[in-house]
Order: structure tokens, then sequence, then C-alpha cells
């Protein structure tokens, strides 16, 4: 990953943060005193456009901050301060209505991680110029097959693995480690922690192998910090 993106990868993995959340978190919603991340919006795509929106099921969430991801993030906002990004809220197409108007009215947030034209990114423009060559790079895909007579990029499927693994190893590495179901649950904002177990369920037969340090372990063994 380049050095621009390279922070999506620490917060899906170790915060479990889904993709639009983490294109949407800004540097003011790191706590870096009380060591938590407050999880209160995404970059979600409607009808092509960008929007700031509520997470996945309008549940805002608390999410502990280990040691190693705060480091990530401090060295990342050294090398590419968090910049302003205005957007409308939920829905980007103009509001026909008052009502429409005062819940679609524009939002600013210093974000964490924007493209190079200091502007939200776009998930349609990071799988398939950012993640998937990464991917490639690393031999976990085929390399990009040579273009189509329309000019289209045509990447392996690669459905398993997608931003949203980093999401699952989260998991799955937290309930090795001993975590419970309840808190992996609120973490991940499922409103449900039957279904947390019910997906996660056959990582609980190694659970408690390895104590509440091991994600700040990994990450720290991962992150090069000059």
């Amino acid at each position: 990953m380049v050095d621009r993106y390279r922070l999506l990868v620490v917060l899906g993995a170790g915060l479990g943060l889904r993709q639009g959340e983490a294109l949407g978190l800004s540097a003011q919603d790191i706590d870096f005193e009380k060591e938590v991340v407050h999880v209160r919006r995404q970059v979600k795509m409607v009808r092509t456009k960008l929007c700031f929106a509520l997470p996945k099921g309008r549940k805002v969430r608390d999410v502990p901050l280990p040691s190693s991801v705060a480091r990530a993030v401090l060295r990342h906002m050294e090398l590419f301060p968090p910049v302003a990004v205005t957007m409308p809220w939920d829905d980007p197409i103009p509001p026909t209505t008052l009502v429409e108007a005062k819940h679609r009215r524009p939002r600013t947030y210093d974000l964490l991680v924007t493209g190079r034209e200091r502007k939200a990114v776009n998930r349609n423009y990071f799988n398939s110029y950012v993640w998937k060559p990464a991917l490639a790079k690393a031999s976990v895909i085929a390399p990009l097959e040579e273009s189509t007579t329309d000019g289209s990029r045509v990447w392996e499927p690669s459905r398993e693995h997608g931003f949203h693994a980093l999401r699952h190893f989260y998991a799955s590495e937290e309930l090795e480690a001993g975590e419970s179901i309840v808190s992996l649950a609120q973490w991940l904002g499922h409103t449900d922690p039957g279904f947390t177990l019910k997906k996660y369920s056959h990582f609980l037969p190694r659970a408690g192998a390895r104590g509440s340090e091991l994600i700040p372990t990994w990450l720290a063994g991962w992150i090069v910090v000059p």
C-alpha cells in the first residue's frame, strides 16, 4: 500500500472498521488520551456521488484504540495532515423540500485519509486502483489482465479478499485472544451479539490463546515508524 492509503489497512485490521467508516474517520474522532475511537459516520456512495452518513444500521459506537494504531494515526497525520472536507449528509441529491434541506445540509469533517485531490476517497477508485493492485503485488490475486476492447480493467474475482476481510481479521483475532462476544459485537457495531456469535463462532475454540495485547503486538511488527 502506498503511504497515502496505508492507514486504511490499519483502521480495518486494528479497529475493525468498515471501508466507509475508515474513509469517513476524522481527526476529532480519535481520543488519544482515553484510547478510544468514536465511529460516528461513513462516506457513502449514492448514485455515484459521495456524501456523509451514519454508520451501517445508523449505529454509532466507540472502539478501543490500541497503542500501535494510535502511533500509525499520528505518523499518517505528520505525512498527510487532516483535510477539511464538506459534503451533504445522507443523500447528495439536491433537496426538494425544507425538511430534506435541513437533513441533508452539508457538513464538514477533518478527514484522516483523502485522495491526492484532497477530497473524500471514492471507494470504487480505491478498490480498483489502490486495493487490488496491492493485492496483486502481494501475490494474493493474479495481476491485472490486459484491458478489454472497451478499455475496462479486468481483475480476478476476489470477493473474499475485499477490504471487509480486514474486519473479519480483527474479529477473529479478538476472539482468539479471548475477548467476549458481547464486547466484540459492540465494537463491530452489531445490534445483536447473537449475529456476531453466529458469524464468528468457528473461531471460539481457539479463544484465550494470546491475551488482550494481540492486536497491538501484531501491528507493532507491521508498522514501520521512523
